[in-house]
């Protein structure tokens, strides 16, 4: 899946320590980021490269500290006019389902989620006030009101109903991805995970379901979500009664016949992999 980077270690603690030349400028706007790509591997721009770009004082003092893979420390970037640096292009965030290296795939969409999240709390959600930087915590802070934000995480399902040999696969309505996928759903207030796994499954298909079984989990942050995956198997009829709003089309799948191939992005089709190969 994305987050597995091995032999690299993705590092989260909030050290906001100065950036040095070989540090990576992560650079993003809306839902392009910066990269090079070369003989079918990308890369992001150095402090270094960034220097004769840039006003050196601000490049090394006003900087956004986001988390390190090894020793190499990554940053958000700003002061940067992007069409001015040779070789770099700004791509939309979706060619992060395919890049490589892998663990700056991984550190380019979690960058991202970070940036979206740094965007939209300028300001403080209850006086109005302009949010600053905490010194210790990745966090936000008024100086006005005392509010504290923290980046935001959703926790969300993803489930697998089986039916014997058969799994229940669907496709979303009114998306840009049109493949195979899973059941899937935010947890709403109020609820336990077990219980967003029978709700979503009702809501969705019609379909009551039992022996619900974790299986793992994916930080997923094309969404800003925690990914929790659950098997579970159908109780009671078959009969799909379809939510036309959230799905296009859903319906059941012998074991032999799922469509789908095996990749190492998505906690998803990890799942149906397992299934399909008679793991479980």
């Amino acid at each position: 899946m994305i987050q597995e980077i091995a032999p690299y270690q993705y590092r989260n603690e909030y050290r906001p320590m100065p950036p040095e030349k070989h540090s990576i400028l992560l650079c993003y706007e809306g839902r392009n980021i910066l990269v090079k790509q070369k003989e079918g591997e990308i890369s992001f721009l150095t402090f270094e490269e960034a220097e004769a770009y840039v006003d050196v004082t601000k490049l090394y003092q006003e900087y956004i500290y986001l988390f390190s893979i090894d020793d190499v420390r990554f940053y958000l970037g700003s002061h940067i006019s992007y069409d001015k640096i040779p070789e770099f292009e700004m791509e939309d965030t979706q060619i992060l389902r395919t890049a490589r290296p892998k663990h700056l795939q991984f550190a380019g969409v979690t960058g991202w989620q970070l940036y979206r999240w740094y965007q939209s709390h300028r300001f403080c959600g209850r006086c109005g006030k302009p949010m600053v930087h905490d010194e210790k915590e990745r966090m936000m802070r008024c100086p006005e009101c005392g509010l504290m934000e923290f980046p935001k995480i959703c926790p969300a399902v993803i489930i697998a109903v089986t039916h014997g040999n058969k799994i229940l696969m669907s496709k979303y309505a009114g998306r840009a991805y049109k493949k195979y996928a899973l059941l899937a759903g935010f947890a709403e207030i109020g609820e336990t995970i077990e219980e967003t796994v029978r709700r979503e499954v009702m809501e969705e298909v019609g379909l009551k379901v039992k022996n619900i079984t974790y299986d793992k989990s994916q930080p997923w942050s094309f969404t800003d979500t925690l990914l929790m995956g659950f098997f579970c198997k159908l109780d009671g009829e078959a009969e799909i009664t379809l939510d036309k709003e959230e799905l296009a089309l859903a319906e059941w799948f012998e074991r032999e016949d799922i469509p789908v191939k095996a990749e190492d992005l998505s906690l998803t089709n990890e799942m149906m992999m397992v299934f399909k190969e008679g793991k479980i």
